[in-house]
């Protein structure tokens, strides 16, 4: 089936499935959840083979962390479906009303996008997360995953096609384009007509090529360059806790931390210690001058170092003298994502959190936890870095768009 024909059938679908019930939507998530769950020796024997390629093929520890699909993570996916079915259904939701003074009542009332497109790298969680908040807010979606995850994907979406069908719901609310070719995914970033947005997912080269070539409209999510800054004051050992898991905890996500910010006075007894923490994590420091002596077999860092997101077990070390300096450094190699300052001081944490340029700020924790399950959105379409129509994690309120009802009682303008 050519892109055009699948594209004209989602269109068809994204009518039936916006007048699905609140009920019906629930029902055919659940359905899908437990059908994961139920499926997950199939699924993970697909995905099995995708692992087995991507060995072959030399992908990086971090990106075949993200490929690889076990009971547990089917779980997750299962398990995420299942909170998006507890949130409440945001479509017919009016969220303003007022009357003018020719008696005109409007309202704005939240309504679907329509035919959803997403484009990502080797994530198959991906696949059953977008499915559920599509579904739920009565989107169809076009997918086009990454050739590395081909079969992973192949198998989740006829697990999900084959729930909708028991239970009489509208399959082609998902579609999935096989054809892993450059060319396919030229023609659906020019879908003009069939989809009406179109988010990427993965890494800073196909973003970048998704923004400068679709002539759709796009949300710009994905690629984190995230900082943690340890303030001149941080109690040491929540910085090295905090640092170890949002380094080391999934290294090939985009919520880790790819880059270290520590005040010169707290170096000289923080930098020893967390070294050591890191070695045993396998994880290579690159450091400026000032630190570099204080870090046993860290290599120095240059000006690029400092913009890497990495997804690898390496992480960058600048030494500044100030949150102010802090927040520059930030704000000049970030990538709009997820930053964290561990401070005791309530002045500087305001500092920080009003002057970083990102999606999320934290203070105190780790960026791990950027993400639409952890922020109680269930799953997650992708974490923004843009700043029109969505920001951050994107959840069900971020696949809705809106229109104006007016009623009347024969009005006429004069």
């Amino acid at each position: 089936m050519t892109l055009i024909e699948l594209a004209t059938k989602a269109k068809e679908a994204k009518y039936e499935v916006a007048k699905l019930s609140t009920e019906q939507k629930n029902q055919g998530i659940l359905a899908v959840a437990d059908a994961l769950e139920n499926n997950a020796a199939d699924i993970i024997s697909a995905n099995a083979i995708d692992m087995e390629n991507g060995e072959k093929k030399g992908l990086s520890v971090g990106l075949l962390d993200r490929l690889k699909l076990d009971e547990g993570r089917i779980k997750g996916m299962a398990d995420g479906l299942r909170q998006v079915v507890a949130l409440e259904d945001p479509i017919g939701k009016i969220t303003e009303t007022w009357t003018r003074p020719n008696g005109l009542e409007i309202s704005k009332r939240l309504v679907p996008i329509g035919v959803v497109g997403v484009i990502y790298e080797a994530r198959p969680n991906v696949t059953a997360d977008v499915f559920g908040l599509c579904f739920k807010t009565g989107n169809a979606v076009i997918l086009k995953g990454g050739s590395d995850a081909l079969e992973s994907n192949k198998a989740i979406v006829k697990v999900i096609k084959s729930a909708l069908d028991v239970f009489k719901l509208p399959v082609d609310a998902v579609t999935l384009i096989e054809d892993s070719s450059r060319e396919s995914t030229k023609e659906m970033m020019r879908m003009n007509g069939y989809i009406d947005v179109l988010i990427p997912r993965g890494g800073a080269g196909l973003i970048k090529s998704v923004v400068e070539n679709a002539s759709i409209p796009v949300i710009e999510t994905g690629s984190g360059n995230c900082h943690i800054y340890v303030d001149f004051d941080a109690d040491i050992d929540m910085a090295i806790d905090i640092i170890e898991n949002a380094k080391t905890q999934r290294i090939g996500v985009c919520n880790a931390c790819e880059s270290l910010v520590i005040h010169e006075d707290i170096s000289a007894a923080l930098l020893p210690r967390l070294n050591e923490r890191l070695k045993e994590h396998g994880v290579l420091i690159k450091a400026d001058e000032k630190s570099i002596a204080l870090l046993e077999g860290a290599e120095p860092a240059t000006e690029e170092d400092f913009a890497t997101e990495y997804l690898d077990l390496i992480i960058s070390v600048k030494t500044v003298s100030s949150v102010e300096e802090a927040i520059d450094h930030i704000n000049k190699n970030n990538t709009g994502h997820s930053e964290a300052i561990i401070t005791k001081d309530e002045a500087n944490a305001e500092k920080f959190l009003s002057g970083v340029d990102a999606s999320c700020v934290y203070v105190n924790a780790s960026t791990r936890f950027t993400d639409g399950f952890e922020f109680g959105f269930g799953a997650e379409i992708g974490i923004s870095t843009q700043k029109l129509h969505a920001r951050g994690p994107m959840g069900l309120l971020a696949l809705t768009s809106y229109k104006y009802t007016i009623h009347g009682n024969g009005q006429i303008r004069k």
